[in-house]
């Protein structure tokens, strides 16, 4: 059998540590497929719709990395077609870089011969694909040769691993794919991430003024999520005594109940005032930006010190005691210089005065359903099953209220696009890890094509679909802002006729049935869906006038 490009492709991926590829099939690709269909020791994921498969890929990153924060970085390839397939792909990329989830982009190209601009008449052809992803990913890197192929996948695959971790793109042409090789087969492609390491000088000055502040106070972001601080990061913050507040996109990285643990309502302004008020705030991991700064009405009053690994973030929003590193190796490095403080109580009464005030709150408006349903999701969830949720109002609330200790909670707040859930949650699945997908009827349209994918593969995944009869958070933010919507109102299908159309199960729930119905599903397994007819709320905002 000869061996052509796309063998090279597989074989190096294999070497790097891919045993799982999340690939759709197209016209120029098909050397690359056909390589896939002759490796006995690589796993191809499909899908049916290509931005659903970089969701699934995201998904898949995300998931290995919250089960394993100590392993390798599991850069997740993701195998596409040209033009039309690999533009799809775009919205969902943007996720994975606004998140940094590691995943590894692959794309057909049209022959060498047509590269470098002008018209050549080719199917899918673009006059420069390349820059259509070179805003988006981390880099672009583009094969013109065989020979071309180990070192250009495997630059690709450091730039995914290294901090801060995000998606990547390469492209490699129809013509080198299909060529026949010559080359050993190869099996020792490494790949060698270098640590992104905080300069001494800097960790002395920050651990200086950790050492000498009153009143310390932590903000965790996704980076330190990322980078897999969990670890160190309780133990600088119980050294300190400094509570902990975790961004919506760092949940898990600190105990949920630890009795310093300040949680997350970062669109409260009690916790907002919090931070404010620490005389040292060390930020590690986030680029305080909208949602984290409760749309920029945080306004500190002490120190900053920022800890991040994307440098296009460090003091972006405010002036800080700046550090270009990577979380972990950063806190580690502090953790040999700051004293160990003994309790002397003020920090956790602290901690519980605040989550008094924003329990008060909450108990001030009529929310009951909405905190009841967040908690019976929770209460479903068998040990070790990770979450997805797409861009609605249940999502909104388990940014604030979630407790992810052995529930995993991934969501699309990083970019803000719909139709996260369902693929995100099949990406897990194909990881082994038993998974559930949160969609509003809205985002569900997105990924519906899935369920295809979920009974071809047998996935072990749950969905459940909040159904109320539109885009129910921009239902809501017209009609605060101008009194009356418009595009948000939605016919929708019969969504359980639907599912079981594809031969999946489903039920329809009740907002006081859904606990027992998502437990009965989850237990089940393959997919499986639970149709929730419901209108949520959100709790009502707090601004800077209203401290």
């Amino acid at each position: 059998m000869t061996r052509i490009g796309g063998d090279v492709v597989v074989e190096t991926l294999r070497a790097l540590g891919a045993d799982t590829v999340f690939g759709l099939p197209g016209q120029h690709a098909l050397g690359l497929f056909e390589a896939l269909r002759r490796a006995d020791d690589v796993r191809v994921v499909s899908s049916r719709v290509e931005n659903n498969l970089a969701f699934a890929a995201d998904g898949h990153a995300r998931a290995r990395l919250a089960a394993d924060p100590d392993g390798p970085v599991p850069v997740t390839p993701m195998v596409v077609s040209t033009g039309p397939g690999a533009l799809l792909t775009l919205a969902s990329l943007q996720e994975s870089r606004a998140a940094s989830v590691p995943v590894l982009g692959i794309s057909s190209q049209i022959p060498v011969a047509g590269l470098g601009g002008g018209r050549h008449g080719y199917l899918h052809e673009l006059p420069d694909q390349q820059a259509s992803f070179r805003d988006v990913v981390k880099s672009v890197h583009v094969v013109r040769a065989v020979s071309q192929i180990p070192t250009a996948l495997r630059e690709a695959w450091v730039s995914a691993a290294t901090a801060p971790y995000g998606p990547v793109w390469v492209e490699i042409p129809q013509d080198v794919l299909l060529q026949p090789v010559s080359l050993p087969a190869l099996t020792s492609v490494t790949a060698a991430p270098v640590p992104l390491e905080p300069l001494p000088e800097l960790v002395d000055e920050a651990a200086k003024l950790l050492a000498e502040a009153k009143n310390p106070v932590i903000l965790a972001g996704g980076g330190a999520l990322r980078s897999g601080a969990q670890a160190e990061l309780k133990a600088l913050a119980e050294a300190l005594r400094a509570p902990v507040v975790s961004t919506f996109g760092g949940k898990g990285v600190f105990p949920w109940d630890h009795e310093l643990s300040a949680r997350s309502w970062l669109e409260d302004w009690h916790t907002t005032e919090f931070l404010a008020a620490a005389d040292v705030l060390l930020v590690l991991g986030s680029g305080l930006g909208e949602l984290s700064s409760n749309y920029r009405g945080f306004a500190p009053r002490g120190r900053l010190v920022q800890v991040e690994a994307d440098l296009g973030k460090l003091e972006s929003n405010y002036p800080a005691l700046g550090l270009h590193a990577d979380v972990r190796l950063t806190v580690g490095a502090l953790l040999e210089q700051v004293p160990i403080r003994r309790s002397d109580g003020r920090a956790e009464a602290a901690v519980q005065e605040l989550l008094a005030k924003v329990e008060s709150r909450l108990d001030s408006q009529p929310l009951t359903a909405e905190r009841k349903l967040v908690d019976d999701i929770r209460a479903a969830l068998p040990p070790g099953t990770q979450t997805f949720w797409d861009m609605t109002i249940a999502a909104y609330w388990a940014w604030s209220v979630w407790n992810p200790d052995g529930a995993p909670i991934h969501t699309a707040q990083g970019a803000g696009g719909l139709g996260y859930g369902l693929p995100g949650a099949l990406g897990a699945a194909a990881a082994g890890i038993p998974a559930l997908g949160v969609s509003g009827d809205g985002g569900a349209m997105y990924g519906l094509a899935e369920l295809a994918t979920a009974v071809q593969h047998g996935l072990d995944v749950t969905w459940l679909v909040v159904d109320d009869g539109g885009y129910g958070i921009l239902r809501e933010y017209l009609t605060d802002t101008f009194g009356r919507t418009t595009a948000t109102e939605l016919p929708r299908p019969d969504f359980v006729a639907l599912a079981e159309s594809f031969g999946v199960p489903a039920r329809l729930s009740s907002l006081d049935t859904v606990g027992a119905d998502l437990a009965s599903a989850l237990q089940t397994p393959g997919p499986s869906v639970v149709v929730l007819p419901a209108v949520l709320k959100m709790f009502a905002p707090t601004h800077l006038e209203q401290r």
